[in-house]
């Protein structure tokens, strides 16, 4: 599927995703957005994904680096982004989860570190660090903004640099902080995020013409 290598323990997981536990209910919200995204791929032949949840700290981070990932893997010319209403960091948490994933991520900072996750020896690097949705970091405009919290959707009323926005919500794994679950949480959520998109990269690849 993809002209480089994956790190190992990365290419395994991701081998194990299994789409066929996807709920009816769910695909029909990956397609719906899958559908937008091959739009967009068909009318502009270059989409940019900005993953938006209040805070940049978990969900939408996990997001943005598995659409990078997803991206190469399948081949599609699609960039991915993350912001927030506020700038906080990237839950030390969240980072924990992508690193258990097979994940290598080196981080420079302390306050708001800046991560770099590498999913391939061949591939640079993914650039990770919260931020507001309009930071330089991100699209000037014509994105895709994709709300994977309820709270972005209502604080966000308007993102100009998007030209479309989608709400794609995921539970906030923050409930388990502090708690013995909190590992396993954020593994799950980790988890479904990469499948998801996963799932929906693949519809898109499939469906593009050749």
């Amino acid at each position: 599927m993809n002209s480089f290598n994956l790190l190992p323990q990365l290419d395994k997981y991701i081998n194990r995703f299994n789409f066929e536990k996807l709920s009816a209910i769910r695909i029909d919200i990956l397609d719906n957005v899958a559908e937008k995204i091959y739009d967009e791929l068909i009318e502009t032949d270059h989409v940019k994904l900005n993953f938006i949840c209040t805070h940049n700290s978990r969900r939408s981070q996990m997001a943005q680096i598995w659409a990078h990932t997803a991206a190469n893997y399948f081949g599609l010319n699609i960039q991915a982004f993350s912001g927030g209403s506020e700038s906080t960091a990237f839950n030390e948490s969240a980072v924990s989860a992508m690193q258990n994933i097979g994940f290598k991520v080196i981080s420079k900072g302390t306050k708001n570190p800046v991560h770099f996750l590498f999913f391939s020896a061949d591939k640079d690097p993914i650039i990770t660090f919260s931020k507001k949705y309009d930071d330089p970091f991100n699209p000037e405009k014509d994105s895709i903004a994709i709300l994977v919290c309820a709270d972005a959707d209502e604080n966000c009323p308007f993102i100009p640099q998007a030209k479309i926005r989608i709400p794609l919500r995921y539970k906030d794994p923050k409930v388990g902080d502090g708690t013995e679950r909190e590992a396993l949480l954020y593994d799950e959520r980790a988890k479904q995020i990469g499948t998801e998109i996963f799932y929906m990269f693949e519809q898109i690849k499939i469906n593009l013409p050749t």
